[in-house]
């Protein structure tokens, strides 16, 4: 990753600007969401049923991501001008769709423990399939400019 970060500082403009978006591995959230006003979910409209269970391999690219950043910022490439953390939802239909997304699409990244997965089916089946599921997903977003000097 440093490899890449130096090429990047090396062809960006003088004060160029890097942006750094990235999902950030923290067991994200899995609700059920309601889609009609007269739900039995809480006052925000969705409910937690459990979180994802944070894999190995994605949790060492996050570490690595990290390292990379502290190293380029102390060796004096890139200043970091802004951070923030947003909230990125993906959005399925039912709890069975998202399951087959996970397995087929995060399999080495995120885990859906069988717990999570029967409570997240018995909360969306409560609301008589007027909800949808979702996954709360931490995002980063940096602002990094090219040092000139």
């Amino acid at each position: 990753m440093v490899h890449a970060l130096n090429e990047i500082h090396r062809t960006l403009k003088p004060n160029g600007i890097l942006i750094d978006l990235r999902p950030v591995e923290e067991n994200w959230s899995v609700e059920v969401v309601s889609t009609s006003s007269t739900q039995r979910v809480s006052s925000a409209g969705w409910q937690v049923s459990g979180r994802l269970i944070d894999q190995p391999i994605g949790v060492a690219d996050d570490e690595a991501a990290f390292k990379a950043m502290r190293e380029v910022e102390s060796n004096g490439w890139f200043i970091r001008e802004k951070e923030e953390e947003f909230a990125f939802f993906y959005y399925w239909d039912t709890p069975s769709e998202m399951k087959e997304f996970m397995e087929e699409e995060w399999e080495d990244f995120e885990k859906l423990d069988d717990d999570v997965f029967r409570r997240t089916n018995s909360l969306w089946a409560s609301a008589n399939a007027d909800a949808r599921v979702r996954v709360r997903v931490k995002m980063l977003i940096t602002k990094w400019q090219k040092n000139g000097r």
